[in-house]
């Protein structure tokens, strides 16, 4: 069950209450929002919905809270819901929510996330001649089609050749941008720089990954950090990590098994812990900050599979607001919390192929798969190779 799918689930709860009288609310809030529990809490998400009906339902915070949390208890994928502090819900979600949901990305491809949320809506998206103010439109409308959006671009004046051939931006054609329904113009802060010496991805990357009030980090040396293959490069970061996910399939192809998803760890084990120093599926060591130790795998998946059940939503915020920012931070995230899962994936010396290792493959198959499909819409490769 993703954050989405919860938050309707306790809207619907919400509602049948009050349908049923035992919630005397006019006015029903129109959406729930569900984040995962701060210090104090426990479960999996939270929400303080029932702080929020209590005085126009004329009870108080708890016995709200309580009441929903009946209702949510016989809901299929949540196995516990408790009630916290003042009357927040902390709600659990069964270990099989898990699998399902790395089921679901890996049905659903590099297209997860994608909907109809935006399905009929015509976007008038006009840029400023500026190679970042381009580029950006060009993230913006790939983003505003995955959410089914019809998105219509002008320039106020054609596309320079370099950004059509070496930024892959579409020729668009010159407009004011003054329609009825024009978005305001797209006016991030220009590049200090021409960013096509460093190739389309890297360019893309660099301009695309700051805020749009945020100056991009390009001219001089500053160029040189967008190229570099090591871990202080975001963008290496995140198309390593799916590099890495694609050798660990092509690996465990070779030991003779294929992910599927299930339980991550064997029965009765522990969290995931591999030794320090462990071998990368390529035989090298595994991937260190510059002058440090080895990373290690402290096992906490929760976090990995909560972002990757946030991606719908990341999507949605990102063609909302109009910033791809928000999308490549996403993806770095992803890629982060995703490094401790993959020295764990295949087995070990003479351990045989098991559940747990199939499961671990599919979550780090399901993770490549939303870096894939994220860069993609960021207009970024995601190679097999790295």
């Amino acid at each position: 069950m993703t954050p989405v799918e919860l938050s309707r689930t306790v809207l619907h709860a919400v509602r049948r209450a009050v349908d049923e009288g035992e919630l005397a609310v006019a006015v029903p809030p129109e959406r729930v929002v569900v984040a995962p529990p701060k210090p104090g809490g426990c479960g999996d998400y939270a929400t303080n919905v029932a702080l929020q009906l209590a005085r126009p339902a004329g009870q108080p915070a708890p016995a709200v809270a309580e009441l929903l949390r009946t209702r949510l208890l016989r809901t299929d994928g949540i196995s516990d819901v408790v009630v916290t502090g003042p009357g927040f819900l902390n709600i659990s979600l069964d270990g099989g929510a898990d699998a399902r949901l790395v089921r679901d990305i890996l049905r659903a491809g590099p297209r997860y996330g994608h909907s109809d949320t935006l399905a009929g809506q015509t976007v008038e998206l006009h840029a400023a001649h500026d190679a970042r103010a381009v580029v950006l439109m060009d993230a913006v409308a790939r983003v505003l089609r995955s959410q089914g959006a019809r998105p219509r671009l002008t320039c106020a004046g054609p596309p320079e050749d370099a950004w059509v051939r070496i930024l892959g931006v579409p020729s668009i054609p010159a407009g004011t941008g003054t329609g009825t329904g024009t978005d305001a113009p797209l006016r991030p802060v220009p590049a200090p720089a021409d960013p096509a010496p460093l190739g389309r991805d890297a360019a893309r990357w660099a301009l695309l990954h700051p805020a749009p009030h945020d100056r991009p980090h390009i001219g001089d040396s500053l160029s040189e950090q967008h190229l570099a293959q090591r871990e202080t490069n975001p963008l290496f970061r995140v198309r390593y990590a799916h590099a890495r996910t694609r050798a660990l399939l092509r690996n465990a192809a070779d030991l003779g098994f294929t992910p599927e998803p299930g339980s991550l760890t064997p029965e009765g084990d522990g969290p995931l812990t591999p030794e320090p120093g462990s071998l990368t599926p390529e035989g090298d060591g595994p991937l260190t900050p510059e002058g440090d130790g080895p990373l290690t795998a402290g096992g906490d998946t929760q976090g990995l599979i909560q972002l990757l059940a946030d991606h719908p939503r990341v999507l949605t915020a990102t063609a909302a607001h109009r910033a791809p920012d928000r999308l490549a931070r996403h993806l770095v995230a992803v890629a982060d919390a995703l490094a401790p899962l993959l020295p764990s994936v295949l087995p070990l010396g003479d351990e045989k192929p098991s559940a747990a290792h199939r499961a671990r493959l599919a979550l780090a198959e399901a993770a490549g798969t939303v870096l894939a499909g994220g860069l993609s819409l960021l207009g970024i490769d995601a190679p097999e190779h790295l």
